[in-house]
């Protein structure tokens, strides 16, 4: 082996013990900074008291049968609802403004930036 190829083999092995180093180092810092605990996306995560009354409010929306036969009472039941929905947009001034995807509407607390 040349000198050369011999030093790109060093280099592509430094290169990846410094990869295998750095990560073990960022994985320590998340699990002892406690960020682990935040992350949503890991199994048992458990949520907050307000979230848990979000679900319970879920569970009581109408939800549209995705199987069976389509009859006039199921397709009237289903109106019914859409109405409601309907009616809670129409309630807003003006339901398709961009202010109302404001930080303040959303309940995003503004920061000050001085």
């Amino acid at each position: 082996m040349t000198t050369g190829g011999r030093n790109l083999v060093l280099l592509g092995v430094g290169s990846i013990l410094i990869a295998f180093i750095m990560t073990g180092v960022s994985l320590a810092v998340y699990h002892n900074s406690g960020d682990i605990y935040l992350d949503r996306s890991r199994p048992g995560f458990l949520p907050d008291e307000e979230e848990l009354k979000e679900e319970e409010v879920k569970e009581e929306e109408y939800e549209f049968s995705k199987t069976g036969t389509l009859s006039e009472e199921v397709l009237d039941e289903y109106l019914k609802h859409l109405k409601e929905e309907i009616e809670i947009i129409d309630s807003y001034e003006e339901p398709f403004n961009t202010g109302l995807l404001s930080d303040e509407s959303l309940g995003i607390p503004a920061e000050d930036k001085e």
